[in-house]
């Protein structure tokens, strides 16, 4: 089974775990909320958050970037909003989760491979009960993506979910590199994909968007923690923001639980008030 870290989150447990304040690099990671604390170990915050999921589908989150005006985006890919605070933060945020899911435009537009979990995450995972390496799974009512992309590693394949109406030919090709998850007849049906990586052993998913995926999760209120990554730029444009157009219109309150900062970006972590 994949079993996720059920940590208190306690300023006393957020001071155990400082990092060793670096010898050369004036860069590090202070927590400004709740309490206040110098040079954390980003790794260890993120596992020491609860996350009990309720009901018979597993805990979402969602993880994205934007730039201060809303920019999910440079150039096409997300890349060019990060830097060293958001890298290590998107580590930690995929290191507690069991399956990472994400749109196929996303999956292709982003270079996906499998995840490159360093051997002491894997090791911090194994020791909490999980598998050693979080799942990639792909959504795609097309399935456009080609089986020779990178992301379709034979020694960590991949999930594809789709729905009944997706080509039959396709399904059969990407079901040689992939695993096939059908859920929903003629669009797929997000809660009941995650019904089912529930009862593959998932208890903790999180998605990487797009935009557009995004919406859908938010439309069926089927996320928990929003994790929102502000880069310190200005990009402008009328490209697409977080949570594309979703089909209810009803806001989704949320609380914030903690804040990171580092080199002038803010790391959000926001849960879902039901």
């Amino acid at each position: 089974m994949w079993i996720s870290a059920e940590l208190s989150t306690s300023s006393e447990v957020v001071r155990s775990v400082r990092a060793p304040r670096p010898s050369i690099s004036l860069r590090r990671m202070d927590q400004l909320f709740p309490t206040p604390v110098d040079d954390v170990d980003t790794t260890a915050v993120y596992a020491g958050d609860d996350r009990t999921a309720t009901g018979d589908r597993p805990w979402v989150m969602a993880n994205m970037i934007s730039s201060v005006d809303g920019a999910v985006a440079i150039d096409g890919v997300s890349g060019g909003l990060g830097g060293p605070g958001d890298k290590a933060a998107f580590r930690a945020i995929r290191a507690v989760a069991d399956v990472i899911v994400a749109a196929s435009g996303t999956v292709i537009a982003e270079n996906y491979r499998r995840p490159q979990t360093p051997p002491d995450i894997q090791e911090m995972r194994v020791a909490r009960g999980q598998s050693p390496l979080p799942r990639i799974a792909i959504v795609s009512g097309s399935l456009n993506i080609a089986p020779d992309h990178r992301v379709f590693d034979p020694e960590a394949p991949p999930l594809v979910i789709t729905h009944a109406q997706s080509p039959a030919d396709r399904r059969r090709m990407l079901g040689d590199v992939a695993d096939i998850i059908v859920a929903g007849d003629g669009s797929v049906d997000f809660a009941d994909a995650l019904q089912q990586l529930k009862a593959l052993g998932a208890d903790t998913v999180l998605v990487e968007g797009g935009p557009t995926l995004n919406a859908a999760f938010v439309g069926e209120d089927l996320i928990d923690e929003f994790c929102l990554s502000f880069s310190p730029l200005l990009v402008g444009g009328s490209g697409p923001r977080v949570v594309g157009s979703t089909h209810s219109h009803d806001p989704r309150p949320l609380h914030l639980d903690r804040t990171l900062h580092e080199d002038g970006f803010l790391f959000h972590r926001y849960l879902r008030q039901r």
